[in-house]
């Protein structure tokens, strides 16, 4: 098994350099498609070994390759306003080729889009909730069932389904992980009501266009991107020649007997690098030398604890705990540099957010989404910490954040000639919220902190061992920090209903 783990760590921060030393290099430029080559040659790289699926490897391999490849055919660059959607072109396509290809499929899922209707209720009651902000900071398109995510409401609709269950397995998963078009649930019944439409009227709308998107999700997405603005390529386009470059590869995983949920969410949670992590909005951010800094030191931090414990890991899923725990304890570390912890953020965000909501009633369905990534990040690197400086006491020795049996090494933070001068970035003798307001930048674009990348090619890894059961959504409690540190809205929650 050390082959598969060295494997996992290699591959994984072989994308997550790829991305932070373009980042370095280009920062302050200007953002051209082919910026992106070194992450696309990494994961080239991605092999298959043991009892992995080929087959499943494939699918994020080609997926990348393609998504890279269809792009420089279309733009030679990406607007910032348009980089959140690149990964929002695969599932649509990947899920009408499911159908195209299973008829059995393809009615459960019109069963699904009538059963939206059917369960009109629920949907105006949960589009109000998230309008109202009645959840608080939630996010609507996440891997796990929390409150007021769009995966949530599905799951909800889904229990009440008569098709089969995997068949409903396969429906959830093309929506959290997967990304089933840009859409996040009550948008349109926000800007429907706050156009002068009663509750029943906005209603209707929303159920319309939640249908729309798994009915045909290839130009309902295409649509969306023309309500959005979207102008920086051709939607169609792209969605038409993904899918004459994927059909193959999707074919052979349905040969391979991999679980519809893997091939729905893989393809799409693979390509992000490409015009969005590497994209034009990243060289901006971090034009800032203490925000580049922060994102260098955390995957130092990750590359160090992975490597460090490469004799001792159980199993596969340790190896992706550790590497989530290590970036989130590295995260928490710095900020309490400042003398900052997890719980005064968490509740200055859930301030903001309750804030929000009355100040931008019609707010974009994922306004708040990489808060909460921030928040639960920090939160669960907050206790690692906490458990550790209560171990070590009055001790001199290393303050060392155990995940599980496996320690995180901080010294990375501590070699980074930027993180340990502040006094450099600020007026020099009061320069004691540097890290934080670096950190508060990234609050709204974790994504190379808790790493997507790094997550994405580890699970790609843990799936082709795992082909026939549905990884998509995370079927356990996600410990929200707003949930444990403010809102208390477990009752709410769907993980232990997930279907």
């Amino acid at each position: 098994m050390r082959e598969l783990y060295e494997k996992m760590i290699n591959e994984a921060m072989a994308a997550q350099r790829a991305d932070v030393d373009t980042v370095k290099a280009k920062r302050g430029q200007k953002f051209t498609i082919e910026d992106t080559k070194p992450y696309v040659d990494a994961v080239r790289k991605m092999t298959a070994i043991g009892d992995q699926s080929q087959a499943v490897i494939d699918l994020h391999k080609n997926s990348v390759i393609s998504h890279s490849e269809i792009l420089q055919g279309l733009a030679a660059t990406v607007r910032p306003e348009d980089d959140p959607f690149v990964e929002h072109y695969q599932t649509p396509v990947v899920l009408e080729i499911l159908k195209s290809q299973d008829e059995a499929f393809a009615r459960s899922v019109d069963a699904f889009i009538q059963a939206i209707a059917d369960t009109e209720a629920r949907i105006g009651l949960e589009a109000v909730r998230r309008y109202g902000g009645f959840y608080g900071p939630t996010c609507v398109v996440d891997f796990a069932l929390i409150p007021g995510s769009t995966s949530n409401v599905v799951n909800r609709v889904l229990k009440k389904t008569d098709i089969p269950v995997e068949h409903k397995r396969a429906i959830l998963a093309a929506k959290s992980w997967g990304m089933n078009t840009s859409y996040g649930f009550g948008d349109v019944f926000a800007h429907a009501l706050e156009a002068g439409a009663t509750p029943a009227e906005a209603t209707k709308k929303e159920i319309a266009i939640m249908q729309r998107i798994y009915r045909e999700p290839v130009e309902a997405q295409a649509e969306l991107m023309d309500e959005a603005g979207m102008t920086s390529f051709d939607p169609r386009k792209y969605m038409s020649e993904y899918r004459r470059r994927m059909e193959g590869t999707v074919r052979a995983a349905i040969d391979d007997g991999v679980h519809y949920g893997n091939i729905l969410t893989v393809p799409a949670y693979s390509v992000g690098d490409v015009a969005h992590h590497i994209a034009q909005s990243t060289f901006n951010m971090c034009k800032d030398d203490v925000v580049m800094a922060v994102i260098e030191a955390v995957t130092e931090v990750m590359e160090s604890t992975l490597r460090n414990s490469l004799d001792s890991y159980g199993s596969y899923w340790d190896v992706l705990s550790l590497a989530t725990g290590a970036s989130a304890s590295a995260t928490e570390y710095i900020l309490e540099l400042d003398s900052f912890n997890a719980p005064m953020v968490v509740d200055l965000l859930t301030k903001k957010f309750h804030n929000y909501v009355l100040s931008y009633p019609t707010r974009g369905a994922a306004a708040e989404l990489h808060n909460c990534d921030f928040m639960d990040m920090i939160y669960r690197g907050w206790k690692l910490i906490d458990r550790a400086r209560k171990n070590r006491n009055g001790s001199d020795e290393v303050l060392t954040p155990m995940v599980g049996k496996y320690p995180v090494d901080l010294s990375p933070i501590h070699a980074n000639e930027v993180l340990m001068n502040p006094q450099w970035y600020a007026y020099p003798a009061c320069a004691i919220t540097v890290r934080f307001s670096a950190l508060m930048r990234l609050a709204d674009y974790p994504c190379l902190l808790t790493s997507e990348p790094v997550t994405a090619t580890m699970m790609t890894n843990v799936i082709a061992l795992e082909k026939d059961q549905s990884a998509a959504p995370v079927r356990g409690c996600k410990n929200c920090a707003t949930t444990s540190l403010v809102d208390q809205r477990q009752h709410y929650c769907q993980w232990k209903e997930a279907v």
